[in-house]
């Protein structure tokens, strides 16, 4: 498959099991995912930086008959819900490793570790989220 230029880091650091996103010269804000003019200041010039993946799961919302989707289902139980890397960034992502008796027993301790998971889909590298060990009350 044939990747843009403008694009193509993003996705060779995927392949990787590398997060990256684009840092403002300006005031030093990170986007991701990346974006090339900066959402906080409007400034033009970003860079790439790398992104620790390391993050905070702050919100979640279990699969319904809309939102379901089987092909998540085949790799395991999830959910979906607002991430906040160590970086700053937030971003609505999907998170493995929830079930729905899980879930109720997680939803007080929110927000809650979590860690990038990358799987290979439809021939590209695309990142999800994972719950850390949790200990559960």
């Amino acid at each position: 498959m044939k990747i843009e230029k403008i694009v193509e880091k993003f996705y060779q650091g995927l392949a990787e099991h590398k997060l990256y996103g684009r840092k403002c010269k300006e005031c030093g804000a990170i986007e991701y995912p990346p974006r090339y003019a900066c959402n906080t200041c409007g400034y033009h010039e970003t860079e790439w930086v790398e992104l620790s993946g390391k993050g905070k799961f702050h919100s979640m919302i279990l699969p319904s008959t809309l939102n379901a989707d089987p092909w998540n289902a085949s790799l395991g139980t999830y959910g979906y819900g607002l991430i906040e890397l160590e970086e700053g960034v937030m971003f609505n992502a999907t998170v493995f490793g929830i079930s729905k008796k899980k879930a109720k027993k997680l939803r007080p301790l929110l927000p809650l570790p979590v860690h990038p998971l990358f799987v290979e889909k439809d021939g590209v590298t695309v990142v999800f989220f994972e719950l850390d060990e949790v200990e559960e009350g």
